[in-house]
């Protein structure tokens, strides 16, 4: 611990001083109505397709299947919004081999005599989800589409209030919009907004933007999302209101630790007409090379990024599941391989296709990197960053920063297209110019005549089927092996099923007796229940992800990587799948005692020695004859690291560091190779970040954290909590509260202050047992700001 010699003397510190509603109504057809009451008493489904303002169930024959529900949306208002969206065990079944398995499949005993009586059964939804099914490949035949126009806005406001009118923006077409999308990013700079507080800036700049809407016509606000800095406001015109429905928001942080909101999105999702339509803002991450960042963000951004419906028994639908998604923000990607006066010469000459060759954001999307299946129009605006702010002069900063078109809008789908893409020098509030796109969309409409003649085709069909009536299907595996899995790496192996049965089946994955769940908490099947129809298959991702709350037991050998499935198919069979693997212990997930205890990298220890270190208290290790160490050595390799190369590293525990580079981490330090550690200064922060949050027991135990609320105002009765804690417990803190008081000194480089500090440290040192509010929250972070702002000189 040389490198810490100088200053590690402070670890032993002493004490110091609604314009309108969603249609509530169905479309009138009396015809639906004779269907039902003339056909109810023969048991068909009722309801089996609930007309035009109703999401189809979407089915591929030979791909997932995807789902929608039905539901409703609502709107915030016309001048203003509502409010904003801010933001285990498991015994044997003693089953030992594939034979005994098979043995346990249970098969049905209906025969083809009952298959109409089956079909009707509500309960099952066969008929219900195949006349969905059929409806929507048969589409073409009753929809036809009508042409709406979408504006489209971007712009990061660099934390400042509107000093302008945001007229020459916001009402640049001739003709006035059907819709308007508008982005903000950097909506508000101060620590308050970065702690998640509301800001006085939102009402600010969304007056702003209803004041500059296009003056011939009427707009009514349908909702209003806020990410700290990152908003979203969507207005349609007032005669579309009645046909807007499920509106939906959401938001993502891709901030350090995968939470911090700024950075990350939000999203609003909405049905218009008959078209599931999905508007994104995001803010990725900073700095020129950091494009790797930004790639881990767009996906993180994908995936985590999810709409509830309705019907609770449906899987959430992500982005890339809606008819069109409009994708707008400051992108962050930047201009590579030209100097800065190479890159304003080609802008001197208006050779804008040249130096977008040079772009990294067209270079991610020619790779393949990002934004697969989503079109961008042709850049022949100026870049919009980074400018003086006031003016139309380039960076004069001392930075000095290459010009580059951060700001971006991208669409993904069929029947769009752009009428203009353009830059708005005349606004000069921010050091970023605002973009806008106008996009002219087909938005999906029902002929009701053709609809309901389709509809009848297709209830006809389904009561001629008179084939075999019992549901079955072909598994393309029924074991799966995981091999070497690691804490925070996903794993997944696809399981085809194809249904070879003679009707449509429904197939889910079912709990086994007395279980909480169909699976152990480290494994999800996705999709774990769904529809195929007859000769369709369906891929599911069996998936294997070990976090915070499956290490520990992991870890100690407690649990181990096995389990199984049972998929069950409705008026059917049950299969039983296998799933098994071998995982590698970390230190993610480990306690602190009992890393004090192990000398040697956690990987080297045999499982039994583990086991054994787990279930001894601190007592029983005090009698052994080896003294523990101080701290875990893990801890100590990470904030060496940090000490001798990041101390003044500009926004360090505030830019996340790249999963890839976390990987390499964790392995060096659960293996001791090599002997230092790779990845950059934000890798390394982040994955010390990762390691306090993962601790079974964080470094205030549970059961002293009532005291620290109690006791939050007093520095003195602070620090005597500090001294009642386990030892190791008590080393640990002393030497993260020293390490931080460390990098306070260095502020004007790092960029740091005791606020950003006190917020990320506080919530994983001292974790609440149960659900914490924001009175403990705040009482955490006056509990610990005691210890940071002592001897800092």
């Amino acid at each position: 611990m040389c490198h810490f010699c100088h200053w590690l003397v402070i670890f032993l510190w002493k004490p110091h001083v609604d314009v309108c509603k969603s249609p509530s109504h169905e479309a009138k057809f009396e015809w639906i109505s004779k269907y039902r009451s003339g056909t109810r008493g023969q048991g068909v489904v009722k309801q089996a397709f609930a007309p035009l303002s109703t999401t189809l169930t979407k089915l591929s024959q030979h791909r997932k299947s995807e789902k929608s529900s039905d539901k409703k949306g609502s709107f915030e208002g016309e001048n203003g919004p509502n409010g904003d969206t801010p933001n285990s065990s498991q015994e044997s079944l003693g089953i030992s081999s594939r034979d005994d398995r098979d043995d346990l499949v249970r098969s049905s005993s209906h025969t083809a005599s009952n298959k109409a009586q089956i079909l009707a059964m509500p309960q099952f939804g066969l008929r219900d989800n195949l006349i969905k099914c059929e409806l929507l490949k048969k589409e073409e035949l009753y929809i036809y589409r009508e042409h709406f126009s979408f504006f489209l806005g971007t712009y990061n406001v660099n934390g400042q209030t509107p000093k302008e009118s945001l007229h020459p923006w916001l009402s640049c077409p001739l003709n006035p919009p059907d819709m308007y999308c508008v982005g903000f990013q950097e909506l508000d700079l101060s620590k308050e907004a970065f702690f998640f507080n509301d800001t006085p800036k939102e009402l600010e700049w969304m007056k702003a933007v209803s004041d500059a809407l296009h003056p011939d016509a009427k707009y009514a606000l349908v909702k209003l999302v806020r990410l700290v800095g990152i908003m979203l406001l969507f207005y349609v015109k007032k005669e579309h209101a009645e046909f807007i429905s499920d509106v939906e928001a959401e938001t993502v942080g891709t901030g350090i630790m995968g939470r911090m909101g700024n950075k990350g999105a939000v999203a609003i999702r909405f049905r218009f007409h008959n078209s599931d339509i999905c508007v994104v803002n995001s803010h990725l991450a900073a700095h020129i090379e950091e494009y790797e960042r930004r790639n881990q963000d767009y996906k993180d951004i994908c995936s985590r990024l999810q709409f509830r419906q309705l019907d609770p028994t449906q899987p959430p639908l992500t982005i890339l599941k809606h008819d069109v998604v409009l994708w707008i923000g400051d992108l962050n990607y930047r201009i590579s391989d030209l100097d800065v006066n190479n890159v304003k010469e080609l802008i001197g000459k208006k050779d804008f296709e040249t130096l977008h060759s040079y772009d990294q954001l067209k270079r991610q999307i020619d790779e393949e990197a990002v934004f697969v299946g989503f079109v961008e129009g042709e850049i022949d605006f100026q870049p919009t960053y980074k400018y003086d702010t006031g003016s139309d002069k380039w960076d004069t900063s001392e930075k000095c920063r290459v010009p580059a078109w951060c700001d971006r809008i991208l669409w993904r789908g069929k029947n769009i297209k752009q009428q203009h893409y353009q830059s708005h020098m005349a606004l000069k509030t921010s050091d970023h110019k605002p973009v806008s796109s106008l996009l002219v969309i087909g938005i999906k409409r029902v002929n009701a005549e053709a609809y309901k003649k389709t509809f009848e085709e297709i209830v006809r069909d389904i009561d001629k089927m008179e084939n075999e009536c019992i549901p079955s299907v072909t598994l393309s595996r029924r074991e799966f092996h995981f091999t070497d899995v690691k804490f925070m790496a996903h794993q997944a192996e696809t399981l085809s099923l194809l249904n070879d049965g003679q009707v449509p089946c429904q197939f889910e994955f079912i709990q086994k007796p007395n279980e909480p769940t169909y699976c152990k908490p480290w494994l999800t099947a996705n999709p774990s229940k769904g529809f195929i129809a007859q000769g369709g298959s369906v891929d599911i991702d069996l998936e294997v992800f070990v976090n915070r709350f499956t290490a520990p037991e992991l870890n100690s050998g407690q649990q181990q990587i096995e389990d199984i499935l049972v998929l069950h198919l409705e008026r059917g069979k049950d299969y039983f799948i296998s799933v098994t693997g071998n995982y590698l212990p970390s230190c993610y997930g480990t306690s602190i005692h009992s890393l004090c205890l192990l000398r040697e990298p956690i990987q080297d220890m045999p499982q039994e020695t583990l086991r054994e270190i787990v279930s001894l208290s601190g007592n029983e290790s005090a009698a052994n004859t080896e003294k523990p160490l101080d701290i875990p050595k893990e801890l100590w390799m990470m904030v060496d690291h940090l000490f001798r190369n990041a101390i003044k590293q500009e926004d360090i525990f505030q830019q996340p560091g790249l999963r890839s580079e976390f990987a390499e981490i964790r392995d060096c330090l659960d293996t001791g190779m090599p002997d230092s550690l790779p990845g950059s200064n934000h890798s390394v922060a982040e994955a010390l970040l990762l390691f306090l949050d993962a601790l079974p027991e964080p470094v205030v135990p549970y059961s002293f954290y009532q005291q620290c609320l109690e006791c939050c105002s007093s520095a003195s009765q602070c620090e005597k909590v500090i001294s009642m804690l386990p030892q190791c417990h008590q080393n640990v803190f002393n030497y993260l509260a020293a390490f931080l008081r460390e990098l306070l000194k260095n502020f004007a480089s790092n960029g740091l202050d005791v606020n950003i500090l006190v917020t990320i440290f506080a919530s994983l040192l001292l974790k609440s047992p149960t659900k914490q509010d924001l009175a403990q929250k705040r009482k955490t972070q006056e509990f610990f700001q005691h210890f940071l702002i002592q001897s800092s000189s």
